[in-house]
C-alpha cells in the first residue's frame, strides 16, 4: 500500500534524538536550523575548538535535508559560463570551483568519520531526453571539460547500458558526482558534531536574535543562547517573523515516489552503475536506486490534493523509460520544498556584524550546504571574506517580487504540464 511518508529514514536504522533546550547557555557560536548547512558549520567550528549550541525547530533532518532526492552534485543548474555572465568572471569561476569540489568534500566528511551515508560514488548522469536536451549535454560538456572537469558524453550502447532504458541516446556522466541516502547522512553529521562537543537542541524553534551588549541574545521559547556570532542555516524552512531571509526565495515543491524492491531483470538492468539521473524536460524527472534496490522517480510540484496525477505521472515515465519492468508496487511518496532563485544561483548575507545566513540552493543542498559549512565557519573565525565562494548582498537587493504568487504559479504550472503528459499532450 503507498504511504505518505519519506523513505529515507525508513532505511536507517539508528535515529538520533536530541532534548528540547531548557536553560540558558552560552556558546561562541549560535547555529540555527540542524540541516547540512548548519551541521557542517557546527562540525568545521567545532574541529577549531568553538564552543557551538545548535538550535532546531523541528527534528534533524525534518527539513529539505531529510527529503532531499540524494544526488550529491557538483555545480548549480546554471551552465558555468552562463554562471560567469551573472557574477563576473572572476566571482562565477570562484563559485564553480567551489561547488565542483563539493562533492568530494562530502565524501571526504564521510570518510573522515565513518558516517553510514549508503552512498555512491560513481557518477550521476544528465540525459538527454530530447534533441534540444542533447545540445545542452554538449554544451556543458564543452564548459566543463574546458575547465579540466572529469565529464565524459555517453552516446549509443553505452548510454543505453548506464542509464538502462534505450530511450535516451545521449547523456553526460559527472564522474565527480554520487548519490547518499539524505537522511543518513544529515543525521550522520549530527552524531560527528554530537561527538565533537556541539550542543544539539531539537523541538526548539527560534523567536528572535537581538543585541546584547557585544552579544546575540538567541531566543527559543523561555530560554536563549548568548553567543558572540551567529549562523543561519533554515533556508527554505525557516520559520517565524524573526527574520526577513524567506524574502530572497520563492518556493519550489519536489515530488517523489519510491516503488517496492526490484529484484527482477528488468529491474537490475536499470542503473546499473548505481549513478544518480535526472533528465531535461522542463519539468525534469529524477531517477535513482536505493541500497535496496527500489526504483525512485523525481519531479518538480507537489502531489497535495494531486495525489491521482502524480502517481498516473509516474507510471508513465516508468513505461516510457523502463517498458520491460511492467507493473510495479509504488511504496513511499512524499515531497520537500527548496528555496529557488530565477537565475539559479544561491545567496549569502551578513545582516549585521556577526550573524551570516544562506539561502537559495536551488535543489542543490547536499553539496552547496557541506561547502557552505564549511565556508562559514572558516570565516567566522577571522572575517577574511577570501575564505568565502561569493560575496554577500543584502536582502532588500534580493528580494523576490511576487513569491508567493510565483510558487502557487509555477505549482499550478507544472500540474497542468504533468497532466499533458499523462494525457500524451506533451512528451
Amino acid at each position: 500500500m503507498l504511504k505518505d511518508q519519506v523513505l529515507w529514514p525508513v532505511l536507517v536504522d539508528q535515529k538520533p534524538q536530541y532534548s528540547k533546550i531548557n536553560q540558558h547557555l552560552k556558546a561562541d557560536v549560535c547555529v540555527v536550523g540542524a540541516g547540512f548547512t548548519g551541521l557542517s558549520a557546527a562540525i568545521h567550528l567545532a574541529e577549531a575548538g568553538y564552543n557551538v549550541v545548535v538550535l532546531e525547530a523541528a527534528g534533524v533532518g525534518s527539513g529539505g535535508s531529510g527529503r532531499n532526492v540524494g544526488l550529491v552534485n557538483a555545480g548549480t543548474w546554471a551552465q558555468p559560463d552562463e554562471l560567469n555572465k551573472i557574477l563576473g568572471e572572476y566571482a562565477g569561476e570562484k563559485l564553480s570551483t567551489a561547488l565542483g569540489n563539493a562533492p568530494k568534500l562530502v565524501f571526504d566528511t564521510i570518510d573522515r568519520f565513518g558516517i553510514q551515508a549508503q552512498d555512491t560514488r560513481t557518477g550521476n548522469l544528465h540525459m538527454g531526453h530530447n534533441k534540444e536536451g542533447e545540445a545542452d549535454v554538449d554544451i556543458r560538456y564543452e564548459q566543463l571539460s574546458r575547465r579540466g572537469v572529469d565529464v565524459e558524453v555517453l552516446t549509443g550502447r553505452k548510454c543505453h547500458e548506464y542509464c538502462g532504458t534505450t530511450t535516451i541516446h545521449k547523456a553526460l556522466l559527472d564522474k565527480r558526482a554520487g548519490t547518499v541516502n539524505p537522511y543518513a547522512y544529515v543525521t550522520g553529521l549530527a552524531k560527528t558534531a554530537e561527538r565533537l562537543g556541539v550542543q544539539i537542541f531539537e523541538k526548539s524553534p527560534v523567536s528572535g536574535i537581538t543585541k546584547q551588549g557585544v552579544q546575540w541574545c538567541v531566543q527559543s521559547d523561555e530560554y536563549a543562547v548568548t553567543a558572540d556570532k551567529v549562523v543561519i542555516a533554515t533556508n527554505a524552512y525557516t520559520e517565524g517573523e524573526w527574520t526577513e531571509l524567506l524574502k530572497t526565495i520563492y518556493f519550489v515543491q519536489y515530488y517523489q515516489i519510491a516503488s517496492e524492491p526490484l529484484n527482477c531483470e528488468a529491474g537490475n538492468r536499470i542503473l546499473p552503475y548505481k549513478n544518480g539521473s535526472w533528465d531535461t524536460r522542463l519539468a525534469l524527472s529524477s531517477i535513482r536506486r536505493d541500497k535496496d534496490g527500489r526504483l525512485l522517480l523525481g519531479t518538480v510540484g507537489s502531489y497535495e490534493g494531486k495525489s491521482g496525477l502524480y502517481q498516473s505521472w509516474a507510471d508513465l515515465m516508468k513505461k516510457k523509460y523502463f517498458p520491460d519492468l511492467g507493473k510495479v508496487n509504488w511504496d513511499y511518496q512524499w515531497t520537500g520544498k527548496f528555496g529557488f532563485t530565477t537565475d539559479h544561483i544561491m545567496r549569502i548575507f551578513e545582516p549585521a556584524p556577526g550573524i551570516v545566513a544562506a539561502t537559495a540552493f536551488n535543489g542543490r543542498g547536499i553539496t552547496t550546504g557541506t561547502m557552505m559549512g564549511k565556508a562559514f565557519a572558516q570565516y567566522l573565525q577571522d572575517d577574511d571574506r577570501k575564505k568565502l565562494p561569493l560575496p554577500f548582498t543584502t536582502i532588500a537587493e534580493k528580494s523576490v517580487s511576487f513569491r508567493n504568487a510565483r510558487s502557487m504559479f509555477y505549482d499550478t504550472g507544472i500540474a497542468l504540464y504533468h497532466a499533458g503528459q499523462c494525457l500524451r499532450i506533451i512528451s
